[in-house]
C-alpha cells in the first residue's frame, strides 16, 4: 500500500543583488540546488533534466527518502526558471517556477525581487491509515527545508532588499 501526499507552497520576498547574479544562480540548477538543504545526490540525466535524491528522513519505525526528476527550462527575457516533474523516476512529481523581477530601488542598492511555487505530490509505502499521521509531518518537513533554502539563497544574495 502506498499513500499519497500533497504540496502547495508559494513565497515571495526580495535580495540585494542584481537580476544578472540572481538569474544565473537560479537558472543553473546544479549551483540552485546546493543550496537546498538535505539533497543527498542532484544526478544530471542530461537535456536539462535532474534526479534529486533527498536525504532520508525518520521517525521511529519508518525511513523515507523522496527522490524525484525534473526538466528545467529558464528565459532570462522573461526572468523565469521553471520546472516539470518527469514520470517514472522516483517516488514524487514535482513542479514549479521562479519569476525573477529586476527592482531598481535607488540608484545605489541592487534589488531583485523573487517568487517562487512549488507543487509535489509524494507516494509513500505506507499503509492507508498512515495518511491522517504522516501526511501533516511530510509536508511540514517539505516547507521546512524550502523556507531553509531560501534563508540560504537570501544569505548568498546579501540579505532581504
Amino acid at each position: 500500500m502506498a499513500i499519497k501526499v500533497s504540496i502547495d507552497l508559494g513565497y515571495e520576498f526580495a535580495v540585494k543583488a542584481n537580476f544578472a547574479t540572481v538569474f544565473d544562480t537560479l537558472s543553473n540548477v546544479p549551483e540552485s540546488a546546493g543550496f537546498f538543504p538535505k539533497v543527498d545526490r542532484l544526478v544530471d540525466l542530461g537535456d536539462n533534466t535532474y534526479r534529486w535524491e533527498m536525504a532520508k528522513i525518520g521517525l521511529a519505525q519508518v525511513n523515507l527518502q523522496t527522490i524525484y526528476a525534473s526538466r528545467y527550462t529558464s528565459s532570462r527575457a522573461k526572468g523565469s526558471v521553471v520546472w516539470v516533474p518527469v514520470e517514472g523516476e522516483g517516488n514524487a512529481l514535482v513542479s514549479g517556477s521562479w519569476k525573477i523581477t529586476d527592482k531598481k530601488k535607488l540608484p545605489y542598492m541592487k534589488a531583485t525581487h523573487l517568487v517562487l511555487t512549488l507543487q509535489g505530490e509524494l507516494t509513500l509505502p505506507l499503509p492507508g491509515m498512515m495518511k491522517m499521521v504522516m501526511a501533516p509531518v511530510v509536508e511540514a518537513e517539505f516547507e521546512k527545508l524550502t523556507e531553509q533554502y531560501i534563508d540560504n539563497l537570501t544569505a548568498h544574495f546579501g540579505g532581504e532588499a
